[in-house]
């Protein structure tokens, strides 16, 4: 419902308790780890450990803030995010939150209306946050952490909020990244948004551009969205 907010949508009324301090201060927790550079192959197998703890929620922020280019933002409406570990050693983060609220590429690709969007909007995903820490050059991890996160998500989804997803999304920033990975793990591309952003004037590029990926997650996910 923030989402909806921001968007100028609804007007929801002032919060009743003082939302907590977003700044993440950096530690020597976060410091570079130890120089990986081998094939994906000989670093399995991959663990994926979920953030579940307020030790790891502030741990997981603190990476963010320091190695991905966007930095830490709390991430919109139901979300789950992952330290990933090869040979017990931190290699990647991950972050999903809720979806767009739209862009035509997704919609068309599913082809529904608008009160079906509104309807069933919960059971998209975005890939928010991905990153392979810098001290890390493996060949091909990028692409298995996704295979590897697609096949497990949806049971973490339903244990923490009762339903399944069915179709992930990321957003690729052009020409920072060209979304390897994601082709490489069989994401679908299907376009271009209109680099509008949340407060964006129509028709006016007012954030860079990015490329739209998705993956199903199982095969019946269109009637799952046209429901």
């Amino acid at each position: 419902m923030l989402r909806m907010q921001d968007d100028g949508l609804i007007t929801l009324p002032p919060p009743r308790c003082k939302r907590p301090d977003p700044t993440v201060y950096l530690s020597d927790k976060t410091n570079p780890g130890l120089a990986i550079e081998q094939a994906a192959g000989t670093l399995a197998p991959i663990h994926l450990q979920l953030v579940q703890h307020k030790s790891d929620s502030r741990l997981w922020n603190e990476y963010i803030e320091r190695y991905h280019y966007l930095g830490h933002k709390p991430l919109p409406g139901a979300q789950l995010r992952y330290f990933i570990y090869t040979q017990n050693q931190l290699t990647a983060l991950l972050g999903f939150g809720a979806a767009a609220w739209q862009t035509a590429p997704r919609d068309l690709f599913i082809g529904r209306t608008h009160e079906q969007r509104k309807k069933n909007l919960h059971l998209i995903v975005n890939n928010a946050r991905f990153q392979i820490l810098p001290w890390v050059q493996s060949k091909n991890l990028a692409s298995m952490i996704l295979s590897k996160t697609a096949k497990r998500l949806p049971d973490d989804w339903q244990a923490q909020y009762n339903y399944r997803p069915v179709l992930l999304e990321t957003f690729v920033e052009k020409p920072r990244f060209v979304g390897t990975c994601y082709k490489a793990a069989n994401w679908t591309y299907l376009g271009q948004n209109k680099g509008r952003g949340k407060l964006g004037v129509s028709g006016k590029q007012s954030v860079p551009i990015k490329d739209l990926w998705v993956y199903p997650l199982n095969t019946t996910f269109r009637a799952a969205l046209t429901g």
